[in-house]
């Protein structure tokens, strides 16, 4: 079965190969996805890799965990269910 990864403190330049790339070196990587603004199209700064198996995923989060891709270090660590989050409170127009 295959193991969510989530990548933080991506470059900018990253891409989804590019991220898919560094995963590979590790193992067999089912996807690779940089999340970028539906506005802007720029990268958020974080992605998320599917890896193939829970040992490929734990071995990716040991060897890849603070190392350098594209320049910067990133984190890597077990991706969580995403949570509901409330709604903001409407603001009110500023006069």
């Amino acid at each position: 079965m295959a193991k969510r990864l989530f990548v933080g403190n991506l470059s900018w330049d990253t891409t989804d190969d590019s991220l898919r790339a560094a995963f590979a070196e590790v193992g067999a990587v089912e996807s690779a996805q940089v999340i970028v603004d539906k506005m802007s199209g720029r990268s958020k700064g974080f992605g998320f890799v599917e890896m193939a198996t829970d040992e490929e995923a734990a071995k990716a989060i040991e060897a890849l965990n603070g190392k350098a891709i594209d320049g910067r270090p990133v984190t890597v660590n077990e991706a969580r269910p995403m949570t509901e989050r409330s709604e903001r409170p409407a603001q009110a127009p500023e006069a």
